[in-house]
C-alpha cells in the first residue's frame, strides 16, 4: 500500500481549513483559485527556464561539447540571462499587420497550454483540477494551442509565417488522431477517463506492463504522434529555419517571441507528463507482483519524485530524437500519419478492446 505520509492531501486540506477559518466562503474560493494560480505562474516560468538549460545541455553531450558554462556554475544562469535579453528587446510593429491579432496569438498558445497543466496530477493529492473526463478535457483544451498559431501567422502579413501557420496547422490536425487513438488505448484498459483513477489502476503494474504489446505499441504512437503535435523535430516543418526563417512566429520579437518559444517546452513537458500518467502509472512507484520487501522500498521514494522522474526520462527521449534524426519533408510528414500510424492506431485499439473484453490483461 502507498504510504500516506508524502501525500498533498493534508497539506491542502490543512490551507482550505485555514481560509475558510479567516474569510467567507467566496472570498476563500477566490484567495484559493489566486494562489493556485500565482504556483501555476511560477512553475511555468521556472520549468520553461530549466527545460532551455537542459535541452541545451542535452544537445552539447550528443554533439560532444560542453554547452552553456559562462553565465553562473556550468552556465545554470544562461537562460535566465536570455529571458532579460529578451524581456528588454524593442517590441517591432509589423508594417499592414492585423495588429488586434498579432497581439492575441502568443497568449492564446500560452493559455492553452495552461489550462492543460491544470489537469496534470503532480503527486498523491496534488491536483489542481480532477475532471471525471479528464483525458477528454485535455485533447480539447491541447488543441487550442493551434488557434494561436494561425492567427500568428495570418495576421503577421508575411508568406513565411503564413506557410509556417499552414504548415504547422495541417501536422497538429493531422497527428491529434493518432494522440486521441492513443491515449484512448489506456482509457479501455483503466475504463476511465478521470486522471486519478487512471492513476489509481496501476497501483499493482503499469498499464505499459499490464497491458501487453498492445499499450507498448500505444505508447510508441503516442510518443512519436505528440512530438509531431508539438512541432519538435524531426517533426518541426512548421519551424524550417532553412525554408522559412522561423515559421509562424518569424516576425514576433521581444516577450512575444519569449511566449512561443516558452510554450513549446511546456508543451513537451505536458506531453512527457501525460505519457508518465497514463503508461507509467503517474506518481505510482514500481510495484512488482508479490515482491513485498521491493515494493515497501519503493513506497518510500515520494510520489512527487516518481511523477517528475518519469516525466524528464520521457522529456530526454523526445529531445533525443531532435538532435538524432534529419528532419522530414511535408508529403513524408503527413504520409507517415495517414498512411501508417493511424491505421496502426485503429487496428490497435481493435486489439486492445479485444484483449480487455477477454480479461487478457494482468
Amino acid at each position: 500500500m502507498i504510504l500516506d505520509i508524502y501525500s498533498f492531501s493534508t497539506l491542502t486540506t490543512y490551507i482550505d481549513k485555514s481560509l475558510h477559518a479567516i474569510m467567507a466562503p467566496w472570498l476563500a474560493v477566490a484567495a484559493e483559485l489566486v494562489l493556485i494560480g500565482l504556483l501555476f505562474l511560477a512553475f511555468y516560468a521556472l520549468l520553461g527556464l530549466f527545460l532551455v538549460y537542459l535541452e541545451r545541455k542535452v544537445c552539447a553531450v550528443m554533439q560532444n561539447r560542453i554547452g552553456p558554462n559562462r553565465v553562473g556554475k556550468w552556465g545554470i544562469f544562461q537562460t535566465v540571462a536570455d529571458f532579460i535579453k529578451l524581456v528588454t528587446k524593442e517590441l517591432i510593429p509589423i508594417k499592414n499587420a492585423d495588429n488586434f491579432l498579432f497581439n492575441l496569438a502568443p497568449f492564446i498558445v500560452i493559455i492553452a497550454s495552461f489550462m492543460a497543466m491544470a489537469a496534470l496530477p503532480f503527486a498523491k493529492g496534488l491536483q489542481a483540477i480532477d475532471f471525471n473526463i479528464g483525458i477528454f478535457y485535455i485533447i480539447a483544451v491541447s488543441s487550442l494551442g493551434i488557434v494561436g498559431v494561425l492567427i500568428a501567422g495570418w495576421s503577421s502579413n508575411s508568406k513565411y509565417s503564413l506557410i509556417g501557420a499552414m504548415r504547422s496547422g495541417a501536422q497538429i490536425v493531422s497527428y491529434e488522431l493518432s494522440v486521441g487513438l492513443s491515449l484512448l488505448a489506456v482509457v479501455v484498459f483503466s475504463g476511465s477517463m478521470q486522471l486519478s483513477t487512471i492513476v489509481e489502476s496501476q497501483a499493482n503494474g503499469w498499464w505499459i506492463f499490464k497491458g501487453h504489446i498492445p499499450a507498448l505499441i500505444a505508447f510508441v504512437i503516442y510518443l512519436i504522434a505528440s512530438t509531431a503535435e508539438i512541432n519538435r523535430g524531426p517533426f518541426d516543418l512548421a519551424e524550417a529555419e532553412s525554408e522559412l526563417t522561423a515559421g509562424f512566429h518569424t516576425e514576433y520579437s521581444g516577450i512575444k517571441f519569449a511566449f512561443f518559444f516558452l510554450a513549446e517546452y511546456i508543451n513537451m513537458f505536458i506531453v512527457a507528463a501525460i505519457a508518465a500518467t497514463l503508461f507509467f502509472g503517474g506518481w505510482m512507484p514500481l510495484h512488482i507482483g508479490h515482491w513485498e520487501a521491493f515494493n515497501r522500498v519503493m513506497d518510500f521514494i515520494p510520489s512527487i519524485i516518481w511523477f517528475f522522474g518519469k516525466t524528464f526520462f520521457i522529456i530526454y527521449l523526445i529531445m533525443w530524437f531532435k538532435w538524432t534524426f534529419p528532419r522530414l519533408r511535408i508529403d513524408q510528414l503527413l504520409k507517415l500519419e495517414w498512411k501508417y500510424l493511424l491505421p496502426l492506431s485503429l487496428l490497435n485499439i481493435v486489439l486492445i478492446s479485444f484483449v480487455v473484453l477477454m480479461g487478457w490483461y494482468f
